[in-house]
């Protein structure tokens, strides 16, 4: 059985695609027995090089905060190995923002390399902390942050 699939396969990108890096740092932990990366640590450094991005911006106050953001979609594309002890440069941009949703495109890059070695995106839908209901409009803080994260 034949797949017929009319999507083109993904490709790594530059950084020229991203519009702010976070650096980031791996941990021995991080590895696997194959010796590089394990699948997971790449969705937790997405999480992480955006929320990181959002603090720095005076954004997102984890601990008192009045809007959170969780996390509805998630995916990833893999292109080259990571491994513990090397620094990351994740490239961040946003190409969707709603309401109350934003989707994160996260580029995973080994420091010093011109091309990711993983990109992928995750979708976070802001919501009043206390309720858990999507807010009805993302405050103030948040969108002068992501004018940062938005390519011309």
């Amino acid at each position: 059985m034949s797949s017929n699939n009319s999507s083109p396969r993904p490709q790594p990108e530059q950084r020229s695609a991203y519009a702010q890096f976070v650096r980031l740092g791996t941990r021995w932990m991080d590895n696997d027995i194959y010796g590089h990366l394990n699948n997971v640590v790449y969705y937790s450094l997405f999480d992480t090089a955006v929320n990181q991005y959002l603090i720095a911006q005076g954004a997102l106050d984890i601990h008192g905060g009045e809007v959170i953001g969780l996390v509805v979609e998630t995916h990833c594309n893999f292109f080259d190995s990571l491994a513990f002890p090397q620094a990351i440069d994740a490239g961040i941009r946003v190409s969707q923002q709603g309401r109350s949703s934003v989707r994160y495109e996260i580029g995973l890059f080994a420091e010093g390399a011109d091309t990711c070695a993983a990109r992928g995106h995750f979708i976070h839908v802001y919501v009043d902390r206390e309720n858990r209901r999507p807010v009805a409009a993302l405050p103030a803080p948040y969108l002068q942050a992501l004018q940062g994260l938005t390519l011309p």
